[in-house]
């Protein structure tokens, strides 16, 4: 069947905007539909899709009660008030607006933050947005604001990117095996798992690809809220000192100082701008004395 004919005029303008897409200088060109300022660390993992969220948020809500059970009882639990427990929530304050970008479910999270008086150097966020900082990474690093906020972004971003649902992803598979079938892997069974698994939340280890990830993010979740990035070389470089060549438990897993601080540095341009931008906490706090006795130092005014 014969075609009708282009029209001279016609063929002129598809001939004129072939060209213009084609000289049209980047700056002007339409950005990809995945282009986002910051860093970017791809997809979430798929195993944590065997665990239900639901169930270990659960799980580590009552862990989270336990252990606050547990502080109290020994009089470490700091009480509404001190002045440190005011510092952490202020910042967790400023970050929580930024996390619903990473996983939606934060926005119905019941988030709280505590103050342990413990010496450990240790910090962590459980599922569900259960925060919880030991005196002795504030009192022996002496953090400034810029730096619990890098600590508090990294814990929050293990929380916010499922690493725990991702690696008890994997343990149920390794348990039931890939070959049993997807009969077995029901969310009746997997949420079981998960409940069971509750106890193990405190003492889960990351993998390294977990840990840079959790950097990444939290690097950013602080830019966002006006914390100085630069701050993120500075605690890594405080821990590394402060383990004394032996990484202390809660950096176990961790990649070596030299990496992150590297990985660090590579991503500060992404951050940098994010910072400039925001607007910038109008209190600052100072890092606490550290006291005569690490056991009660957590429910001290």
């Amino acid at each position: 069947m014969p075609t009708a004919p282009i029209r001279p005029d016609a063929a002129r303008r598809r001939l004129v905007a072939g060209l213009g897409a084609a000289c049209l200088p980047a700056a002007f060109a339409p950005a990809p539909a995945w282009a986002r300022e910051g860093v970017n660390v791809g997809p979430k993992s798929r195993a944590a899709g065997l665990v239900p969220a639901q169930d270990l948020e659960d799980a580590a809500a009552q862990q989270y009660r336990q252990m606050l059970q547990e502080a109290r009882a020994k009089n470490a639990l700091a009480l509404p008030g001190h002045p440190q427990l005011l510092r952490l929530q202020a910042i967790a304050e400023r970050l929580r607006p930024f996390c619903l970008e990473w996983n939606p479910r934060a926005q119905g999270w019941q988030w709280e933050v505590n103050l342990i008086g413990s010496k450990e150097l240790n910090a962590f966020c459980m599922p569900g947005g259960k925060i919880a900082f030991y005196w002795g990474i504030l009192t022996q690093l002496q953090l400034d604001d810029d730096e619990v906020a890098m600590i508090m972004g990294h814990e929050t971003a293990h929380a916010l990117r499922e690493h725990a649902r991702e690696r008890m992803g994997k343990q149920t598979l390794t348990q039931l095996g890939i070959g049993l079938g997807a009969a077995i892997l029901g969310l009746g069974d997997a949420g079981r798992m998960a409940a069971n698994m509750g106890g193990q939340l405190l003492t889960l280890k990351y993998s390294r690809d977990d840990e840079t990830e959790a950097d990444l993010v939290g690097l950013e979740l602080a830019a966002r809220a006006g914390y100085d990035p630069h701050a993120g070389t500075r605690l890594w470089q405080k821990m590394e000192q402060a383990s004394r060549g032996a990484p202390p438990q809660f950096l176990s897993t961790h990649p070596s100082s030299p990496t992150r601080l590297h990985t660090i540095e590579l991503n500060l341009p992404k951050v940098l701008p994010l910072y400039e931008r925001a607007p910038k906490p109008a209190r600052r706090f100072g890092p606490p004395a550290a006291p005569a006795s690490a056991a009660t130092a957590g429910a001290r005014g």
